[in-house]
């Protein structure tokens, strides 16, 4: 395959993975609630915590990221790795995350388009688009695929409840919509 087809390939794959994540995105998003003066700090603090969940795994600061979350979570990964959603400690979710992502692997996380809703006064959903990549340098041996990097397209949902301690995450559900890579980055550990 010479560089010109490579690129068109590569360029074709970005395309069908954008429609699908479009497509996607305008089934599953519901219409967004105007934001209040009285609800402008909570979507503001919200927004801020799901972007610094994706700041602090991608900084390996695994104490910061369990911070965001309440005891036990809802999780649903489906999309991307099977088996059915769970509830489970936040503890076994960082545990989980600290274990596929050690030094050996980089990762970069970004989100947007948050849309929170309020379910009641202590509680509620935000959804937004997220995108996400690992790099492992391993993934570039041939007998290993002959790619460093594995990146996935999809929708998050989080779900938030008021504690003591502010608003916290006790949901996460990621759907994904398009992925791209060596599948040896995504699923293998780091050392």
């Amino acid at each position: 395959m010479n560089a010109l087809t490579s690129t068109f390939a590569m360029t074709s794959a970005v395309a069908v993975g954008f429609f699908a994540l479009s497509a996607a995105v305008a089934n599953a998003f519901e219409p967004s609630e105007p934001i209040t003066a009285e609800t402008l700090l909570e979507v503001a603090e919200m927004t801020r915590i799901a972007n610094a969940i994706d700041s602090a795994v991608d900084a390996k600061n695994w104490d910061v990221a369990r911070s965001y979350f309440t005891d036990t979570i809802d999780v649903d990964f489906t999309s991307l790795v099977g088996g059915e959603p769970a509830t489970i400690p936040a503890d076994a979710l960082i545990a989980g995350w600290s274990g596929n992502l050690s030094a050996e692997k980089t990762s970069f996380h970004l989100r947007g388009n948050h849309d929170v809703v309020f379910t009641s006064e202590d509680s509620a959903v935000m959804h937004s688009h997220g995108y996400a990549w690992n790099r492992m340098e391993r993934g570039a041996l041939e007998e290993n695929g002959g790619n460093d990097l594995w990146e996935v397209w999809g929708t998050y949902e989080h779900s938030f409840v008021q504690t003591d301690a502010g608003w916290k995450v006790d949901g996460m559900t990621f759907n994904a919509t398009a992925q791209r890579g060596n599948a040896f980055v995504r699923d293998t550990p780091g050392s």
